[in-house]
């Protein structure tokens, strides 16, 4: 029987593993001289995007875009080296904040509250077009779509650079027994020796067709990483505190513990639909998975998208620009007749029979203290929900 380390896992997007953490020995100078610097403040998504630039989430980036980049992804979904890259990770910078900040200068990057967490040697400093980005990017420009409403509250400038991140935990980690960093949870499946990994990526609590297609991958590679969002999310998103809880308990219950693995992926939501799939699976890639999930209306919000454009967007890449391999599933029902979760695919039966309810039509139940039925999800996972609707209910 082979060790752990002769498992051999994935290469990251792009060959290496970016890490642009300070070495510990220079920190405290670093962050010394980087209180005289001109300051730059970041916003949640920011900061998110930071430190997931920072410990490899982002590889191969090394930094916030440069205009060639940035340009490059948004009209080709290509870096402007030829690799598949399909988001922009840009920082914009206010009026203000432009003023004074040249090509060249070493700028500080500091939290909300004035802390430094990093520096950034600006290498271009220049101007976009917001409703072109939103054109390319999110297939809209309306701005009641919650990803272009979001771009355009950004600054008016975008500044590009390498980083170096100088404080460990530049966002706050509310799930620290989850959190893993790319290099870590490559390890963790060298050591479980998985050779074959699936990613699921999710904002909603697991309901029965995510636990059906989960579980259907499941019986064809080695290990399930279900990796929740929790970064910044739209308001009437489920909390990510809730969420956390009903993944517990469902993996505890009703999945093999050998064989999944529960992490945080502490990104920000664009709701980008096809373009953050490709995102979420480079993303993927580089946390160790050879496989990523994409089901229906992947990342998307409203009925900006197609029901399937998630997936027929992957056949615009050949499958080694992208490295992974994606694992396309048709909209999961239950069917009555069947007594089953079933699918177009497997299910002879009337439209009838078949059980769905919407994300937002369960969040319309939960809100109203409504219990949505066991075909939609496991009893204990609705307990969660109830119990954490009735608890944000009476904090506000």
């Amino acid at each position: 029987m082979k060790s752990a380390t002769e498992y051999t896992v994935i290469a990251p997007h792009g060959g290496e593993l970016v890490d642009r953490r300070v070495p510990e020995g220079e920190r405290a100078e670093r962050l010394q001289k980087a209180q005289e610097l001109k300051r730059v403040v970041l916003g949640p998504r920011a900061l998110s995007d930071l430190e997931m630039i920072s410990t490899g989430v982002f590889s191969p980036l090394a930094g916030f875009m440069v205009r060639e980049d940035y340009e490059s992804v948004a009209e080709t979904m290509h870096l402007a080296n030829g690799l598949v890259w399909s988001m922009p990770i840009t920082l914009s910078i206010s009026d203000d904040e432009a003023n004074g900040i040249d090509e060249g200068d070493e700028i500080a990057l500091v939290n909300g509250e004035g802390r430094v967490v990093a520096t950034m040697t600006v290498a271009d400093h220049y101007a976009y077009d917001k409703d072109r980005e939103a054109r390319e990017v999110y297939r809209t420009d309306d701005g009641n779509h919650p990803g272009v409403a979001a771009l355009y509250r950004q600054g008016n400038a975008l500044i590009g650079g390498e980083v170096t991140l100088l404080d460990e935990e530049p966002n706050p980690r509310p799930f620290p027994g989850y959190y893993y960093e790319p290099e870590q949870l490559r390890s963790l499946f060298a050591e479980k020796g998985w050779r074959q990994v699936v990613g699921f990526q999710t904002r909603n609590p697991v309901h029965r067709a995510h636990e059906h297609i989960q579980k259907s991958a499941l019986e064809t590679v080695d290990g399930l990483l279900l990796n929740p969002l929790v970064g910044e999310t739209k308001s009437d998103d489920i909390p990510a505190t809730v969420r956390m809880k009903s993944y517990e308990v469902i993996l505890d219950r009703y999945y093999p513990r050998q064989r999944t693995v529960l992490a945080v992926f502490p990104a920000a939501m664009r709701y980008a639909g096809p373009r953050e799939a490709i995102f979420h699976a480079v993303c993927r890639k580089n946390y160790g998975c050879t496989h990523f999930i994409v089901g229906r209306d992947h990342a998307g919000v409203g009925d900006y998208y197609g029901t399937y454009d998630a997936q027929h967007i992957f056949e615009e890449f050949e499958p080694e620009e992208l490295g992974i391999t994606p694992l396309m599933f048709e909209h999961a029902f239950f069917c009555l007749s069947c007594q089953g979760m079933a699918s177009t695919k497997t299910c002879p039966h009337d439209k009838e029979q078949h059980v769905f309810f919407s994300g937002t039509r369960v969040r319309e139940m939960l809100s109203k203290g409504e219990y949505p039925p066991p075909e939609f999800s496991r009893p204990e996972v609705v307990e969660v929900l109830i119990e954490g609707i009735r608890a944000k209910v009476a904090g506000e």
